[in-house]
Order: structure tokens, then C-alpha cells, then sequence
């Protein structure tokens, strides 16, 4: 009997992969002030308030805040790509590769509309053969 392929890995903490439903983006937002974090935390930064970080689930949409075309990375990755940071509606800013479109400056603008889509991160597998899922950037549809 052939073995169930397994499922893939998050490439960060932050990226959930139910056993049922879409993977998606985890924030952590306290709930004195708002502030909204990626990665868990017993603390907020902005108020100070303990214990009153909540898990929060992040929009799939955002506005493109900053871009910058990469030329030139470790070996193995391959050239030219859009490295952005994203404010994701709802709350949330996030870094993470935007794809989708030409690598060039007169393609992207600052604002432009963008969702967050999962994918295989490139390839890449861990030691014992494990694919990782990613996420990306692309113009909304």
C-alpha cells in the first residue's frame, strides 16, 4: 500500500495549515491598545499590558506599502525578484516576496491592491525530504 504524501510544512511560525481549510496568516493582537503582532508574545510593545495578546487570524488582502527588486542573493536563489512589505487590511504588516509580475518599477506602485497566495516555498525541503508551504504576494484580482 503506497504511504499518503505528507503535508506539507509552514516555512515560518506564523503560517497556519489547518488539518481542514485554507492555511492562513496568525497575527497576535493585544486587546487594550490594537497593536497587532506576527509571532506570539506575553507582552505589548506599544502599551505595555500582559496577558491580553489574543491570536488573531490575518486578512488574505492588503495595499502594497514598499517593494524593493532584489539583483543579487545567496547562491540558489534566483534573480530578480520583488521583496515587499504589505499592510494587510484588518491590521497586520508583512514582509514576504511579491510575484506575479515583472520585476520592474514601472509595474508596481506604492498602494496598489494585493492578496496573499500559499504556495511550495521554491522547492526547498528540510533533511529527511519535508516540502514547506509558503506564502507570496501577487496583485489582486
Amino acid at each position: 500500500m503506497a504511504e499518503a504524501a505528507a503535508k506539507p510544512r509552514p516555512a515560518v511560525g506564523f503560517l497556519k495549515i489547518p488539518e481542514s481549510g485554507e492555511p492562513y496568516l496568525e497575527g497576535h493582537k493585544c486587546k487594550v491598545c490594537g497593536a497587532m503582532y506576527l509571532g506570539e508574545r506575553s507582552a505589548c510593545a506599544k502599551c505595555g499590558a500582559r496577558g491580553q495578546i489574543e491570536a488573531v487570524k490575518l486578512s488574505n488582502k492588503g495595499k502594497l506599502y514598499v517593494f524593493s527588486i532584489v539583483y543579487r542573493s545567496f547562491p540558489g536563489i534566483q534573480t530578480p525578484y520583488i521583496s515587499a512589505i504589505v499592510d494587510l487590511d484588518g491590521g497586520g504588516t508583512v514582509k514576504g516576496n511579491l510575484i506575479g509580475v515583472e520585476p520592474d518599477p514601472k509595474n508596481i506602485s506604492f498602494g496598489m491592491p494585493v492578496e496573499v497566495v500559499y504556495k511550495d516555498a521554491l522547492g526547498r525541503k528540510d533533511r529527511e525530504g519535508n516540502s514547506y508551504l509558503s506564502y507570496f504576494f501577487q496583485p489582486a484580482s
